[in-house]
């Protein structure tokens, strides 16, 4: 059976999510059948370079013949370095989302063996050690993200009108701990050591720019690629996995990988392949995926669905494009419409708007991103309001307080009871330093016993109070 076209087009008016199409339809940018055809009709590989997100792939004509004959296997890995994946590490998933999406059978890896070691690649210093406890934590908290990633994306995906038929490809999420175990240090060298090559390892870019360094490499990283080549040959012979995907500095690692793969089974006709990720930068030069020098993490609980959408929103023009090409669904013909729009009408930010909306779609789930549009437009846009979509909005992202009617009468009572944390001494200082502001319109008072002009409650329910940069939401009962 050919794998390339298991998307169903017959349902793309009736689904198409109504946040991004009324985005579109302000400014006559249209969604046609022809689009999502062509996306599902192109060959993957071919694809996913339209849509920047290869770099480098190892024996790629042959990789590429395959994925039109038969389903293939993929993996990536992440080790348990922190409590979340964050925006930037998840190039890799794309492609393993994509490969999914057109039948292939994918298997996101936790590390939580190779976690205990440290990967050098992409580092310039050894990497603090890391309690016991907090790993296990850490490795449970990304296992469960990689499911809801791929649960979230191949609804996503159908949502966007990439509608799967009953042979889309299985998803798998694995821990290295699980084979690594059992296996002693002389079973290891017995078995594997003759097949590894240190002349290759020395080779390496990572390990070569560490060993130049002042501080050097402990074995513990220097031994890092012959555990990573261990799992892509564990994975290949035993759960069939033909491809490693990973980002560009995991390159060496890889190659690492094919080469005890292709010397264990010498003689025979077992190939398998590598496929690495572009470094994902900004325009100015900054890696994606960081706000103010701290990671946004793709865990909800970490980095709010809002505060994702406002990161988003805030991309440099710039960037717009091959953010939207990269991580979102949306048809690529479509992404080139909306990309010469936003290019002609950069100040209108239509561009970061349906970036953002299909970012927390994709991430959070269906309707986020609507809920966020809302909330965004309420606090910072001088747009009609439907107050009831406002308020359900505030309410889905838990950013909204009750205030009883009565309590009007003070904004500094309102401020002293609701804001946890907040002293009066502080409260009077942002009053008497004109730090406080009342609805969308932010009209100043200065006094604690200044009542909340009731003009200003929007429907007589939605109540904004601003202290400095900070927006305070209230539902008037």
């Amino acid at each position: 059976m050919s794998l390339t076209r298991l998307f169903s087009t017959t349902r793309q008016a009736r689904t198409f999510p109504l946040a991004v199409r009324n985005l579109l339809a302000r400014h006559s940018i249209d969604t046609r059948p022809g689009d999502f055809e062509a996306d599902a009709d192109e060959p993957i590989l071919a694809h996913l370079r339209r849509r920047s997100l290869i770099e480098t792939v190892v024996n790629e004509d042959e990789l590429a013949r395959l994925a039109r004959e038969k389903a293939l296997g993929l993996y990536c890995g992440a080790d348990p370095t922190a409590k979340s994946l964050h925006l930037g590490n998840l190039l890799p998933l794309m492609v393993l989302l994509h490969f999914n999406l057109r039948g292939h059978n994918i298997t996101a890896l936790v590390g939580g063996a190779t976690g205990t070691v440290g990967d050098p690649s992409g580092k310039t210093t050894e990497r603090a050690q890391m309690e016991q406890q907090e790993r296990l934590e850490n490795v449970a908290r990304i296992q469960a993200q990689f499911e809801h990633f791929f649960r979230n994306g191949r609804r996503y995906a159908a949502s966007r009108n990439h509608v799967l038929d009953s042979s889309h490809g299985q998803v798998a999420v694995r821990n290295n701990f699980d084979w690594w175990k059992d296996m002693g240090f002389l079973e290891f060298l017995a078995k594997y050591g003759r097949f590894i090559r240190v002349n290759q390892m020395l080779s390496r870019d990572s390990i070569k720019s560490r060993l130049e360094s002042e501080q050097g490499i402990g074995f513990n990283e220097f031994s890092y690629q012959l555990l990573q080549a261990y799992d892509f040959y564990y994975l290949n012979k035993n759960h069939g996995i033909d491809v490693q995907v990973g980002g560009n500095d995991q390159y060496g690692n890889i190659v690492a990988g094919l080469d005890l793969i292709d010397r264990m089974h010498s003689g025979e006709k077992k190939k398998a392949y590598g496929v690495t990720v572009p470094l994902l930068t900004t325009a100015n030069g900054v890696k994606f995926g960081k706000s103010a020098g701290n990671a946004v993490f793709i865990d909800k609980s970490l980095t709010p669905s809002f505060q994702l959408y406002q990161f988003l929103y805030n991309t440099l023009d710039e960037d717009v494009p091959k953010l939207l090409y990269k991580f979102s669904l949306l048809p690529t013909a479509l992404i080139g419409r909306i990309c010469e729009f936003h290019r002609q009408n950069r100040p209108l930010r239509l561009g970061q708007r349906v970036l953002a909306v299909e970012m927390c779609d994709f991430l959070h789930g269906a309707g986020e991103g609507r809920a966020n549009l809302v909330i965004s437009d309420a606090l910072y846009e001088d747009t009609e309001l439907n107050v009831d979509e406002v308020l359900a909005a505030f309410r889905r992202q838990n950013m909204i307080t009750e205030v009883r009617a009565a309590e009007l009468a003070s904004v500094g009572d309102i401020l002293h009871r609701k804001l946890a944390g907040v002293s009066k001494k502080e409260i009077k200082r942002l009053l008497a330093g004109g730090a406080v502001s009342v609805g969308k319109q932010r009209v100043k008072v200065s006094r604690w016993d200044d009542p909340v002009d009731t003009n200003l409650v929007l429907d007589g329910r939605l109540l904004l109070l601003r202290t400095g940069k900070q927006v305070h939401v209230f539902e008037v009962k």
